[in-house]
């Protein structure tokens, strides 16, 4: 893929336009916008180029089919039990452009064509960089390419119309039903998911909800039939996927030289992965 380390800032200039959106004062790492040299601002900001951490072809891991998951770098949330915390920064991502990758999706075209795949936009926080999430769903379709949004739903507010009119399914994350647990896993508020979750709801977009079980974090009952209540009122979801935690991440956290919250937590064990899906089928969903 070809690519140019540009230095990017840690936020985006979109990110800054949704944060005076949603009524949020913007941050000291916002103000880092003002380095960025006018030419580098106006590509991220129109979506013709964006910061890439990396991408991988997988099979009916981020939606069906094989599909092209592309990781994008930024990201607002600070989850504890994040595996990939090198997607943090937009500046540490590769700066590539809408045309590079719009040639790589033709190259595998055949691939996605024979097994139902697509696209998969991941990060990091995909929405950290909407202009450029927009332009390549739409390019995808023009394609006859499946497209999928892997998000919290934190930044929902900047996904304009005409992505959601070129998105095929969301895998939605929703990390937590209390609003005080959802704080203390993400550092952030749950409401802009539920908002988005609404939106989603209200325009018929397929989503599979994603919820991540962390013993000790995630798992207590009353926090689990809050995430079943809140997913159960969208009549799009057509699956819940419980993920059980894992250490893969951890030595990233060290390598990074960030102290990691979740040492010495251990996954769950079946006994719980089964008490937590069957929460979930007792709102009638479909649990994997």
């Amino acid at each position: 893929m070809p690519a140019v380390n540009l230095g990017l800032p840690s936020v985006g200039p979109a990110v800054a336009l949704v944060a005076l959106e949603i009524g949020k004062t913007p941050s000291t790492e916002q103000a880092e916008l003002a380095e960025l040299h006018h030419l580098e601002m106006e590509a991220i900001h129109n979506g013709s180029v964006a910061s890439v951490h990396s991408w991988e072809l997988v099979t009916a891991v981020d939606g069906p089919g094989t599909r092209m998951t592309l990781f994008l770098s930024g990201c607002l949330l600070r989850c504890q039990y994040c595996h990939n915390p090198d997607t943090w920064k937009m500046r540490d991502g590769l700066i590539t452009t809408l045309d590079d990758l719009v040639t790589r999706l033709k190259r595998y075209k055949g691939v996605f064509d024979a097994t139902g795949g697509g696209l998969t936009i991941s990060g990091g926080e995909p929405l950290m960089q909407p202009a450029f999430v927009e332009r390549i769903f739409e390019e995808c379709h023009k394609l006859g390419v499946h497209t999928t949004l892997d998000t919290s739903g934190f930044l929902g507010k900047s996904a304009s119309e005409t992505l959601l009119d070129n998105l095929d399914l969301v895998l939605l994350d929703v990390k937590s039903g209390l609003h005080e647990t959802y704080k203390e896993v993400t550092g952030r508020e749950l409401q802009p998911t539920l908002d988005f979750g609404d939106r989603l709801a209200e325009k018929g977009i397929p989503v599979w909800a994603r919820f991540v079980l962390v013993p000790g974090l995630t798992d207590a009952v009353d926090n689990v039939d809050a995430v079943a209540e809140i997913v159960s009122r969208w009549p799009n979801v057509e699956r819940v996927e419980v993920l059980p935690f894992h250490q893969m991440g951890e030595d990233k956290w060290d390598r990074l030289e960030i102290p990691y919250p979740l040492h010495g937590a251990t996954p769950p064990d079946k006994e719980l992965l089964e008490r937590v899906r069957e929460q979930f089928r007792a709102r009638g969903l479909t649990v994997f």
